[in-house]
């Protein structure tokens, strides 16, 4: 049976949301949340019928705020809003990231702060629960005022406009349906917005922090895969395992830092391939065997503010106005971006870094240096063995260079001048998704050098992780012994580390040894 989270009550998390995305958590609306909800609905009625002016109620919107709407207008102003605020351009969004924003919403309007209905919020549920996705344009919000173009996308179904994405079981993926025709078929009518809910949909970050769900997710998945693929590289490359000494990082005790050294320690102990060149009276290696602890710890303590952050967001009130117990309702600012946008940013350069870092650590291994062969191929020169791979990794970080502009740098007013100051945060968000998808692609790269070059090393073995994840690689993808299309291998690479697979395997396996890869560091646990 899946577990069960109550919206607007519980405290929702990065976990917690992805399950109920994809259907092992169920979300429910409890009675706690059913009367806060319900009062705050009470509340924007008699803030109407007292002719009481409140913003985006009785108003216009944005540079409008000053324009009166009448009480009998009120419902037609809120229909209106979703209308002219959906704008969105570009592809739409992956149905994953458009259901994340209707879970994230969901929690925070039935926290009971938004005025809106209880019929809405269950027809949002149906939506999840159902795995109907509206169609969002990727393109359009600055990330404050909330997300407005692609939350007003998100909404539209609700009024029996835009489309939505329904589950097909013949392919296996999804249909694209007119919402009204989908509605339609499945006995369901067109909502009537009430006094201030299109304001209260529209307005928030769930757009950015969609976006921010996923980051936390995938950089933390490459996190885990680039200790163990830069493992493996150090042993191909017999480098030593000296400078990842639990002595020397508690003189600098940054958390990430020491929690990657722990991990190579235990990657890489009882290794024979490390044992056979204890004497071999080489001083140092390059800095991307070396200094392993210190970049991939640094990207690891950005992932962990980012993580810290997203988790607050998650439980947070971001429309506006917020409406108060005894009717009181404040204007604000709570849906600006700006505090996911700086650490999205900061994001970026962090895994930009964990792909600058993997890219050398691919050349070392190419330069036949420490008993390899030249470009991991014993008859070069007919062959072009492993050295184009390298090409597309050197291609792949710069391009992750030219993303690591920070968005939130760049503020462009709107709404002529009433929005004056913009996050772009949403921006941001899908920035660093796009850092990691390189990301991936060039992990793989070095996985399949650093496993290639491993086999030169027989009949020595590795760690019995490392053997592992080695064995578990050539499950997939075979030792080649000449060239081939490459871009076939990495995809299967690639494909292991985007489904989570290769880590998760390479975890289970120390998990049943015993081993403890992250003891002691449980803040950086997903």
């Amino acid at each position: 049976m899946a577990a069960v989270f109550h919206y607007g009550s519980d405290r929702l998390t990065v976990s917690t949301s992805l399950a109920i995305a994809n259907g092992t958590c169920k979300g429910i609306i409890d009675e706690q949340a059913i009367k806060r909800v319900t009062a705050a609905e009470q509340e924007v009625n008699q803030i109407v019928n007292s002719g009481q002016v409140v913003y985006g109620i009785n108003t216009g919107f944005g540079i409008l705020a000053s324009t009166a709407i009448s009480a009998e207008d009120t419902s037609l102003l809120q229909h209106k809003i979703l209308q002219s605020h959906s704008v969105g351009v570009g592809q739409a969004l992956a149905p994953e990231v458009a259901k994340l924003m209707l879970i994230t919403k969901m929690h925070s309007l039935a926290q009971g702060y938004s005025g809106i209905r209880l019929a809405t919020l269950q027809r949002i549920g149906w939506h999840i629960d159902n795995d109907i996705i509206p169609i969002v344009p990727e393109k359009g919000s600055v990330g404050a005022s909330g997300d407005l173009s692609p939350l007003a996308h998100l909404f539209l179904p609700l009024i029996g406009l835009g489309e939505v994405l329904v589950p097909d079981a013949a392919s296996k993926g999804y249909l694209r349906r007119p919402a009204a025709d989908y509605l339609a078929s499945c006995g369901l009518t067109p909502l009537s917005l009430g006094p201030k809910e299109g304001l209260a949909l529209i307005n928030g970050t769930q757009f950015i922090l969609s976006f921010a769900i996923k980051a936390v997710q995938r950089l933390h998945n490459c996190l885990e895969a680039a200790d163990i693929i830069g493992a493996m590289s150090l042993e191909a490359l017999t480098g030593t395992k000296t400078p990842f000494d639990l002595r020397l990082h508690a003189l600098r005790p940054f958390a990430g830092n020491q929690l990657v050294a722990q991990r190579l320690r235990i990657l890489l102990k009882d290794s024979a391939i490390m044992a056979s060149h204890v004497d071999c009276g080489r001083v140092q290696d390059p800095y991307s065997l070396r200094c392993m602890p210190q970049v991939h710890g640094a990207s690891r303590n950005s992932w962990l503010h980012l993580n810290e952050l997203t988790q607050i967001e998650l439980n947070a009130v971001t429309d506006n106005p917020i409406l108060l117990e005894g009717g009181e309702a404040i204007s604000g600012g709570n849906f600006h971006g700006q505090p996911l946008a700086l650490p999205l940013d900061y994001a970026c350069v962090a895994a930009a870094e964990l792909g600058n870092i993997s890219d050398r650590r691919c050349y070392l291994l190419l330069e036949g240096k420490w008993g390899l062969p030249l470009l991991l191929m014993q008859n070069v020169g007919l062959n072009s063995g492993y050295m184009i791979p390298q090409y597309t990794t050197a291609a792949l970080v710069t391009e992750n260079k030219t993303l690591c502009f920070p968005a939130s740098a760049d503020s462009i007013p709107t709404s002529l001048g009433q929005e004056d100051h913009v996050s772009m945060g949403s921006i941001s968000g899908r920035k660093v998704n796009q850092i990691v998808d390189n990301l991936e692609y060039i992990l793989a790269i070095e996985l399949l050098s650093a496993a290639q070059a491993i086999e030169f090393r027989r009949p020595l073995k590795s760690s019995a992780l490392l053997e592992f994840a080695h064995s578990y690689l050539r499950d997939h993808v075979s030792f080649a012994k000449e060239d081939r299309i490459f871009a076939v291998d990495v995809e299967k690479a690639a494909s292991l580390l985007r489904s989570f697979d290769f880590v998760h395997s390479v975890s289970q396996c120390a998990t049943e040894q015993g081993v403890a890869l992250n003891k002691g560091y449980e803040q950086f646990a997903l």
